[in-house]
């Protein structure tokens, strides 16, 4: 298994690049011995120079990254602040999309027609408020509680207002005047 994914890494990724590689590795099948050792040399020669200027590039890219965070702190330019500006910079771009418009402008009429609607909806229950409001019903039910109201209100002032002191003050005059006896009475008669 382990030899299969191996393979599998070494090969080319595109089949261009397999012709292109088959290509060379038979034309260096095709050289001699000799020929083949000194291809090999100019190829070790060719790596060794090719890694030596990635190495260079590579000094001279962290010098020059050195340079420009001294200059950015120099300038009072933060990490904090590069960040806050690029994401201003996203959020432009986006809001200036194309996609972006046009949704705004779908959910804009969308809120207003919902807006139109719950108006309507709101004006209907209103005006069927006021109807009932001012009906002969609604009015015969605000009378009849209105009295009740007033009738109850009128019963507690008058038993607070009363000769009535105590509890069983009241349980004996409701008791006279029903003619019930208490529970003490009969037991004392």
């Amino acid at each position: 298994m382990e030899d299969h994914n191996t393979s599998k890494l070494s090969e080319p990724a595109s089949p261009v690049a397999s012709v292109a590689s088959a290509d060379i590795a038979a034309e260096f099948a095709a050289l001699t011995a000799e020929e083949q050792e000194k291809q090999r040399a100019e190829w070790s020669q060719e790596l060794a120079r090719v890694e030596e200027e990635i190495n260079t590039l590579r000094t001279v890219l962290a010098s020059k990254t050195r340079h420009a965070s001294d200059l950015k702190r120099k300038l009072g330019i933060t990490m904090w602040k590069e960040i806050t500006d690029d994401m201003n910079q996203g959020l432009k771009n986006v809001k200036e999309s194309s996609v972006f418009q046009r949704t705004e402008s779908v959910l804009k009429s969308t809120s207003e027609k919902t807006a139109s609607v719950f108006g309507s909806i709101t004006s209907g229950i209103t005006s069927k408020f006021s109807q009932m409001k001012n009906s002969d019903s609604m009015r015969s039910i605000e009378e009849k509680v209105g009295s009740a109201y007033e009738n109850v209100k009128t019963r507690v002032s008058t038993s607070r207002s009363g000769s009535i002191n105590s509890f069983p003050d009241a349980l004996n005059e409701n008791n006279s005047s029903s003619g019930l006896n208490s529970p003490t009475d009969s037991i004392t008669k």
